[in-house]
């Protein structure tokens, strides 16, 4: 699993701003499975289904951590804070 997510940050690394801002504006149709299509604009995707996906699945897997007894807090959840020094 770590492997994976090495790998996917690598990825998402690689892009250059110039490219991901390219895409905005632009359509994206997203196949869940099956034959379903669903038909977004990028922002809409990302912000109406992509970061909401993000954070539901990363809140489930804190709620079974703590429902195990693993011990973590919401410093764990929230990672690193980015202040003025």
């Amino acid at each position: 699993m770590q492997d994976a997510v090495a790998q996917a940050s690598a990825r998402l690394k690689a892009y250059t701003p110039d490219e991901v801002n390219a895409l905005q504006g632009r359509e994206l149709v997203f196949s869940p499975g099956g034959n379903t299509k669903i038909n977004f604009g990028v922002e809409d995707f990302l912000m109406s289904f992509s970061i909401p996906n993000l954070h539901f699945h990363a809140t489930t897997a804190y709620d079974i951590l703590r429902h195990r007894g693993v011990p973590v807090g919401k410093c764990d959840y929230l990672g690193r804070m980015r202040i003025k020094s």
